[in-house]
């Protein structure tokens, strides 16, 4: 189906430096299912009063409707058609609210085919906290991160085999005969391996079955360069922004070869390609050997007053723990795929919630992205006008910053700023605030957006 393209808008380009951004940008986006049509009306009205408020009409964003999810599934019978991946290939930026992942064969999430497709390696996410919003903990004020969450390797790569497949059980035999030592820690892979297990039952009193041997299959691949080029984008963000540190978060006391390495090669990439703006635990443990510890705890408060980033790395399972207990230990997180994920919703939840959740996909080395609602559809909502907005709303905002309209970015925080402070807010924040005695004004969702686009001054 062909696109219906804005009469008045230019494609972004690319240049050796960066993107070349024109006044009237065409902007694909996908509303999303369920409550995405709500959310993309309000998030919309406020991205484009920003941007007149910012600019007095000299800039504009010149929006392209394109087709992914149930709406695409009705109209072409089709979840992701071609054209809405060319569309954001050739205008390079662009959004979209969330999309149901189809049940059953074909695309396992639209989300990741988009991210693949596109080779946007980056999933970025910050974390912050607005004045006034409810939390569950003692000080959210703390919490300020951004997470460089790596998007095309780790478990997500989609490699695996359900039991009981030929694939699988070719794998299992190459395992078998090509590795034996290794096939033995696949406990139930054979069938002797489940007798124990069968006797126990047979023991006990249940009815004794044959049993099946089926043992699914993954495979985890993580790799140098797409290590690289994540942990560099970490690293040139935080000195971009001024930021204190970056952590690399891993598993690698369990997953010595894939989380393992990828902390020793994120140390790698600081130290071949920023000596001069970062210093790293790595470099201490190395003071540390060659001299004593007091001298590689000087040389890292040295570089540290010198303005130096610090790069450091967390075991993972200490992480979630730390990010709640100790936030302010924490500014630039870099981390694998199944990591990520995790660290970026246990953060939002401090901080209000995945509802007020920005995100954005990207690929620095070609400047493409795409920004997105990090929630679900909740249909049981959809066409209601009732969901909370804020993380379409801040993805834009995040979309904004990308191509350069800082002024336009700034005006939609201080818009969500005074909305919630006002009180002003969408049912989910409503019921939060009255259950801790706060006096607040029920919005929908619409009426939030207004809110935001009032409280820009």
């Amino acid at each position: 189906m062909p696109l219906t393209l804005p009469p008045d808008g230019d494609p972004i380009r690319r240049n050796d430096t960066g993107l070349e951004v024109p006044d009237r940008p065409v902007i694909p986006f996908i509303a999303g299912d369920g409550t995405g049509p709500d959310i993309w009306r309000a998030a919309q009205r406020v991205f484009d009063a920003a941007v007149e408020k910012a600019y007095g009409g000299k800039r504009r964003l010149a929006w392209l409707k394109v087709l992914a999810g149930e709406e695409s599934f009705h109209a072409l019978n089709t979840w992701l058609p071609d054209e809405t991946v060319e569309a954001f290939q050739k205008y390079i930026v662009g959004i979209k609210g969330p999309l149901t992942t189809p049940v059953g064969g074909g695309i396992r999430s639209l989300n990741v085919a988009l991210r693949q497709l596109l080779d946007l390696y980056v999933c970025l996410r910050p974390v912050r906290y607005f004045r006034g919003v409810p939390s569950p903990v003692k000080r959210p004020e703390a919490v300020d991160m951004v997470i460089f969450r790596e998007n095309t390797e780790d478990i997500y790569a989609g490699i695996e085999y359900p039991a009981g497949s030929p694939e699988a059980a070719r794998v299992l035999d190459f395992l078998q005969e090509h590795f034996p030592k290794d096939f033995k820690k696949i406990r139930f892979g054979t069938q002797e391996a489940g007798d124990d297990w069968l006797r126990w039952l047979e023991t006990a009193g249940w009815p004794c079955r044959e049993a099946p041997l089926q043992v699914g299959i993954g495979i985890k691949p993580v790799s140098y360069l797409g290590t690289e080029r994540l942990v560099h984008g970490a690293i040139s963000y935080a000195i971009k922004n001024k930021r204190r540190s970056v952590t690399l978060v891993h598993k690698g006391n369990i997953m010595k070869y894939t989380e393992g390495a990828f902390r020793e090669w994120g140390y790698q990439v600081a130290e071949r390609y920023f000596p001069d703006q970062t210093y790293t635990w790595n470099q201490w443990e190395n003071t540390k050997r060659n001299k004593d510890e007091a001298a590689a705890n000087a040389e890292m408060e040295a570089a540290r007053k010198a303005g130096k980033i610090i790069i450091k790395d967390a075991i993972a399972d200490i992480a979630l723990q730390q990010v709640l207990t100790r936030p302010n230990d924490f500014d630039v997180i870099a981390t694998l795929n199944l990591n990520g994920d995790y660290l970026s919703d246990a953060l939002a939840a401090q901080v209000g919630g995945i509802g007020i959740a920005p995100g954005g996909n990207i690929n620095y080395v070609t400047g493409h992205a795409i920004f997105e609602a990090t929630h679900g559809t909740a249909p049981k909502y959809a066409n209601k006008d009732v969901v909370n907005p804020g993380s379409v709303i801040l993805s834009g905002e995040m979309m904004l910053r990308h191509l350069g309209w800082n002024e336009a970015a700034d005006l939609i925080i201080k818009g969500m700023e005074g909305a919630i402070n006002a009180r002003t807010v969408t049912y989910d924040f409503h019921r939060l605030m009255e259950m801790e005695g706060q006096p607040a004004t029920k919005l929908k969702c619409s009426e939030f957006g207004e809110a935001v686009v009032k409280h820009m001054g």
